[in-house]
């Protein structure tokens, strides 16, 4: 299966989906199969007054994943994600990491068509 990148709130499976994509704290890239994983920082994105959605997009796709799971996604970000072929799973904060790798691998996280945030501040 592909590796996926859920924005999470501390390196760490029983983390926290970060709702916010472009200014999470970071991303855990997982194998879904065997849950292994590896954490990109994301704090360079944090600071930025303007561009984090499209920064924190880059950073994903250079991760080579190729599913993101998070809360919202602006509408910048979401054209980098979509032109870098990367899926997109929307709506997921309030659940761990674990549970949204969970709740992806069991067909239950419709992929977005469109991005769920007008991307400012989100």
């Amino acid at each position: 299966m592909e590796k996926i990148a859920v924005s999470c709130e501390e390196p760490s499976l029983d983390s926290y989906v970060d709702p916010r994509f472009g200014r999470a704290a970071g991303f855990l890239i997982v194998d879904p199969d065997t849950l292994e994983f590896s954490y990109v920082d994301n704090g360079s994105s944090q600071a930025m007054s303007q561009g984090a959605g499209i920064q924190a997009a880059e950073t994903v796709s250079r991760s080579g994943a190729k599913v993101v799971l998070t809360g919202s996604v602006g509408p910048k970000a979401f054209q980098v994600l979509f032109a870098a072929g990367i899926k997109v799973g929307q709506d997921l904060e309030k659940m761990t990491v674990r549970q949204a790798i969970d709740k992806f691998k069991a067909g239950e996280v419709n992929m977005a068509t469109a991005p769920n945030s007008s991307g400012r501040g989100a």
